[in-house]
């Protein structure tokens, strides 16, 4: 039923007093519901940004290095505030002065009537347009100056590194810590007075000082005083930009040919770019100064006559000049010219990366030794990894992987542990968490119930069984073997990237026992509380999981674990490091620690050509590095330890001076971690690629290239990848004993023959750590190199044989890591084969190939076996009794097969107790036994006649 609205005395209804009011109510209601999303939504936003501050500042605080979160932090907030409150102030302050030297309102020309429209618009927010603008542009520089807190740290905590330049007698220090930093403020400078001078110029044309196409005067005196000063002060930096320029030619890299390319000053830079750049900043000196002269002559003709002669020099001097230079007095002559500044880089570059201690001496030359000679020398030279570290993990998954929710990370380590008290190599691996194998794929199976990796699995490097398996000296779960009582849980690994949530309600699967799963709860310090509601609500943000803030599973001992790697979390607590991409895992005290090396770098170093470090290290270019550090992360815990390696690093006491008390001494090192530390592959991979040329030291031979090397291919691939650096047990040419080493061989350029095999001693607990020896072998000596022995293996008749037989029904054959050992002033290479069935089955050791000089290679199943068809057997033959020697020879055979008897049995009573240890010398002895046995027959056959 409708109702009549009321009649108005004016006659009208009363309808649209109604409208308006509600049209009035509903725009009340609306604007209070905007507010209200608006409000929310800042808030909202607020709290994903204050997250990542909170989540941070919370992990730095849980590894103990919250010093190195606040330090960056407050360096950043001091950086932000200065540079980002100048550049604001200074473009505020110019277009508030240019408007207070406005001119005052006279007759209006056309133009400025076309832009009085403008000016009108604009007057009523004058003010905070230009708050705003200055804002903005202040925002943006001091984001930009935040991003150079490294830059400003190590300029602020600069340690010098006593080597002066020998162009302008600086110490290298200016170079990699002041420069940069120079660099940055003067380009801070040019954006400044760029940006001002675009806010006054605007400011003066929409106010009426600058005028464009009004006849007269084009400026006022005003505008001109303001600007001019603004242009001379451009000039003026242009100047110091100059000035800076002539010591960036100690850093500045070349396309002459090298490997590296060269950098520093060459001849044309000492002799034409460093004049013309004097020459040309004394004309930019000039030039401001006239600029700055305006503010009383008032006119624009000598300074502009100056800038354009500035350019014109610029294009003439600092062009032109320097190309003549080159075209007709360096091009002539280079050999002669350059040599001075050649002789630099090569000094500098084997400086900065460590080579200037290399010891340089040539491969004795080969004696005329007997085939018993160079057989013993076989043995004793070094322990041969038989045991590919890449090969193995296969072997690994396949016998010890105790569930799908596990796997090992190719390639397997390669160290060094006590046995029968001697340092045997030892292949090692982790029984690490896979999440592609967890049952039951789900949020709570992936975060709660399967968070860590168990046991560590290792394996005799020089050594098999006799069906080519691992030998295995630690195994199963729980772990037992020659490794002792230690933390089996891996919490923190390489491929643990996912977070977990631990030591709250539900238990944790250690590992399957017996058809069930056994099942732990951490109980360590690693990782952030989650008791507080507003901390599990910042990580529920960042990780994306709403699930985190209202899981039941969650309770007040829960803890999360993320940033789980150990290179996240090394150079997490230290950003200033760049980390080596293999770290290893040791078992050091009990716990299982994995290392990692990190590295000093700059590529700011006067003179060392740049160049790309390892492989792993992010591929990042410099031209200096140091072992500087060496770091730790608990597998269990998590915790980080630095400690400090090189003690003579200026670029590691910068920053040890900038992050104080985060880098331990180098004293404080637990001997048992000593025992693990080894020489970083990825640095040695740069020192190895720079020796290519940089093992020549004389200027004329360096620059013809005539005696270049090249690092050799690996000879096992179908590409043309570098060969990879072997760790090796080693007896050295004139050392007496083995050593712990990192080797690797050079080839000639264009040839296949071995020029000379590099080696680093890589045992930390030894006095000779990072000694380097560059063992040369003489020119005319044909010793073939990896890729042409790789041919003459596969190539040999017998082997080629010998390795169909191994594909037949399908199997594939795998060439392991072909090492090299110099012995006797030529090389031992030796190489394992490895064959796999159709299937997945992993490859077991079958064949061992061997080589030296250039006669034919031999093989066995066993190294001994091929060692002996390569210089015949160490065991000198029994003379035969003159009356009885067949009888001798059977009774030989006899005693033999009982000592292989008697070693089997003791080889079955070993495994069946779980001594690996015995096991393994039960096995080798029973190999003894059998070759006795067998060289015995083939006496008794010889005597007998028997064919």
């Amino acid at each position: 039923m409708a109702f009549p609205m009321p009649e108005r005395e004016d006659g009208q209804d009363g309808r649209d007093d109604d409208a308006e009011t509600y049209s009035a109510r509903l725009s009340t209601r609306q604007r209070a519901l905007f507010a209200v999303v608006a409000a929310v939504a800042l808030l909202s936003m607020g709290f994903v940004a204050f997250s990542g501050f909170w989540t941070d500042h919370l992990w730095y605080r849980s590894v103990g290095y919250g010093s190195v979160f606040h330090t960056a932090l407050w360096t950043r907030v001091g950086l932000f505030a200065v540079f980002g409150g100048v550049m604001a102030a200074a473009v505020g302050a110019n277009a508030y002065l240019a408007h207070r030297m406005r001119p005052p309102v006279g007759a209006m020309s056309p133009e400025e009537q076309g832009i009085d429209r403008y000016r009108m618009g604009i007057a009523p927010f004058r003010v905070w347009l230009v708050v705003v603008v200055s804002a903005l542009v202040g925002l943006i520089a001091g984001a930009s100056a935040a991003g150079q807190w490294r830059v400003w740290l190590a300029y602020a905590n600069a340690v010098p590194f006593g080597t002066r330049d020998p162009q302008f007698g600086l110490d290298a220090s200016f170079y990699t810590f002041d420069l940069p930093w120079y660099r940055f403020v003067l380009s801070f400078g040019f954006a400044v007075v760029v940006l001002s001078l675009v806010s006054a110029a605007l400011t003066h044309y929409l106010y009426g000082g600058l005028r464009v196409t009004s006849p007269g005067a084009r400026a006022t005196a005003a505008a001109t005083g303001h600007l001019s000063v603004l242009l001379g002060l451009f000039v003026s930096l242009k100047a110091a930009a100059y000035w800076l320029d002539r010591y960036g030619l100690a850093v500045k890299s070349s396309g002459f040919r090298t490997t590296a390319g060269w950098t520093g000053l060459r001849y044309v830079d000492a002799n034409a770019y460093l004049p013309a750049k004097t020459i040309l900043f004394c004309i930019a000196v000039i030039c401001a100064l006239l600029f700055f002269a305006t503010l009383w002559r008032r006119t624009w003709s000598l300074p502009v006559l100056a800038f354009g002669l500035m350019v014109l020099s610029a294009v003439l001097i600092g062009g032109l000049y320097p190309a003549i230079v080159q075209k007709f007095q360096v091009q002539p002559d280079q050999a002669v010219k350059e040599a001075p500044y050649l002789r630099r880089n090569i000094t500098a570059t084997r400086a900065a990366y460590g080579l200037t201690g290399v010891r340089v001496s040539p491969l004795p030359a080969a004696p005329k030794t007997s085939g018993a000679k160079l057989r013993a020398d076989a043995d004793s030279t070094a322990d041969v990894t038989l045991l590919d570290p890449d090969v193995a993990a296969p072997d690994f998954r396949q016998a010890q992987q105790a569930g799908g929710y596990y796997t090992f990370t190719s390639p397997l380590t390669v160290d060094r542990y006590p046995v029968d008290g001697r340092e045997q190599p030892t292949v090692l691996g982790l029984r690490e968490l896979k999440l592609s194998g967890v049952p039951e794929d789900n949020w709570t199976n992936e975060h709660f119930t399967y968070t860590h990796g168990y046991g560590v699995v290792a394996a005799d490097a020089d050594s098999t069984t006799d069906a080519g398996a691992p030998l295995l000296t630690e195994r199963d779960v729980p772990p037992t073997g020659a490794l002792g009582s230690y933390e089996p849980r891996i919490y923190y690994g390489q491929d643990t990237t996912q977070y977990s949530i631990v030591g709250g309600g539900a238990k944790e699967v250690d590992y399957a026992d017996g058809g069930g799963e056994k099942s732990t709860r951490y109980a360590g310090v690693g990782g952030v509380s989650l008791a507080d509601t507003f901390t599990r609500a910042a990580y529920a943000v960042q990780t994306g999981d709403p699930q985190i803030l209202y899981s039941a599973a969650i309770g007040p001992a829960s803890r999360i674990l993320y940033d789980r790697t150990p290179q996240q979390r090394v150079q997490a607590v230290a950003p200033w490091l760049t980390v080596d991409g293999t770290p290893y895992p040791a078992v050091v005290d009990g716990r299982i620690q994995w290392i990692v090396d990190g590295y000093t770098t700059s590529d700011d170093y006067p003179y060392s050509s740049r160049t790309t470090l390892g492989t792993g290290a992010a591929g990042r270019q410099v031209n200096y590095a140091r072992d500087a550090v060496k770091a730790t992360v608990d597998a269990y815990d998590g915790t980080v330890r630095l400690y400090q390696w090189d003690t003579r690093d200026p670029v590691l006491k910068t920053w040890m001076r900038a992050f104080p008390h985060t880098v331990l001494p180098k004293k404080d090192i637990p001997p048992a971690l000593t025992a693990h530390l080894r020489y970083p592959q990825d640095l040695f991979t740069t020192q190895r690629a720079l020796l290519t040329r940089y093992h020549v030291t004389d200027a004329a031979a360096f620059a013809s290239g005539s005696e270049e090397w090249r690092v050799p291919a690996d000879p096992t691939g179908a590409g043309s990848a570098a060969e990879a650096p072997q760790y090796q047990s080693i007896t050295l040419p004139g050392d007496t004993s083995r050593t712990w080493q990192l080797t690797s061989g050079f080839t000639s350029t264009g040839r296949q023959n071995v020029s000379a095999f590099l080696a680093v001693d890589s045992d930390a607990t030894s006095a000779a750590y990072g000694t380097m020896r560059l063992l040369e072998l003489p020119t005319g000596d044909a010793v073939p190199g990896p890729r042409a022995t790789q041919t003459d293996f596969t190539a040999d008749p017998a082997v080629a044989g010998r390795l169909a037989e191994l594909r037949k029904g399908g199997s594939r054959v795998e060439f392991g890591d072909q090492q090299a050992i110099p012995m006797d002033g030529g090389v031992l290479y030796v190489e394992p084969v490895y064959t796999a069935g159709p299937g997945a089955g992993p490859p077991a050791l079958k064949l061992v190939l061997a080589s030296y000089g250039t006669g034919r290679p031999a093989f066995g199943s066993t190294l001994d076996q091929a060692l002996d068809g390569l210089f015949g057997s160490t065991s000198a033959p029994e003379p035969p009794p003159a009356a009885s020697g067949a009888a001798a020879d059977a009774t030989a055979v006899r005693r033999a097969l009982a000592d292989a008897q008697r070693d089997f049995d003791a080889g079955q009573k070993a495994m069946r107790s779980g001594d690996w240890t015995a096991y393994g010398k039960a096995q080798q002895a029973l190999n003894d036994a059998l070759r006795r046995a067998s060289d015995a027959e083939k006496r008794q056959a010889a005597a007998t006649g028997d064919r």
